[in-house]
């Protein structure tokens, strides 16, 4: 299986293609960013295209991270992810930036939890724990750090994500440390396309996981009437 992976939703710009037969990455490119994610991706996915020397047609899907992230950055890489498929007549697989980050050390020992956590702001983290087998724990949510910390307290704990510091520079003295502490301001892209190959096919466009709403909010009251 042929898969084209897109990543916009935190501080990177990412591409890659996986041919999972050959268990092996065909090419890859990420730029990290924080801002201009729609004016990059485009050509970023044409150099990993190149990269890899196939056409779109010689995909079996398309995978894109739906989030927890940055508003404008999910909404850039699964627009770009839909368009791309509707194009090509593949299937599009959506994933999570927790699930993302996770794989990666549940692949390396799936019998200790991962605490996969993104930084929120204000002191409130995005948050999913994985147990044995990468079995959810904690769902996605939004969390206040006190509560995320609480939640993280198990047996040798790995944390992961960009987060990870901050739970672990509030870690009660009194626990047992986590065993790792992997901070991360994006997840691995090619772990986004061997996510993408080993699951089912998604129901319809992936849609984005915001779990909160927006910062910034219409200003009804200043509003002018319709006329």
């Amino acid at each position: 299986m042929r898969v084209l992976a897109i990543d916009t939703a935190l501080d990177a710009c990412s591409a890659a293609v996986l041919d999972s037969e050959r268990q092996a990455i065909m090419a890859s490119e990420t730029l990290t960013m924080q801002r201009g994610h729609a004016e990059a991706l485009m050509p970023l996915i044409a150099r990993v295209m190149d990269g890899a020397a196939i056409e779109f047609k010689e995909l079996d899907r398309i995978a894109v991270t739906t989030g927890p992230g940055s508003f404008t950055g999910l909404r850039v890489g699964i627009s770009a992810a839909r368009g791309l498929a509707l194009a090509a007549d593949k299937p599009v697989i959506g994933l999570t930036t927790l699930a993302a980050f996770a794989a990666p050390h549940i692949a390396e020992d799936d019998t200790l939890p991962v605490v996969a956590a993104i930084d929120a702001r204000h002191d409130n983290v995005y948050l999913q724990i994985f147990g044995p087998r990468g079995r959810t724990l904690v769902a996605p949510r939004v969390a206040s750090l006190r509560e995320a910390v609480r939640a993280a307290q198990s047996d040798s704990p790995r944390i992961v994500g960009s987060a990870a510091k901050l739970i672990a520079a509030a870690w009660p003295k009194t626990e047992p440390p986590p065993t790792t502490v992997d901070q991360r301001g994006a997840p691995d892209i090619s772990w986004i396309a061997r996510l993408a190959a080993a699951a089912d096919e998604g129901h319809g466009s992936p849609k984005p996981l915001y779990l909160r709403a927006p910062d910034a909010q219409p200003q009804d009251a200043a509003r002018l009437p319709r006329r």
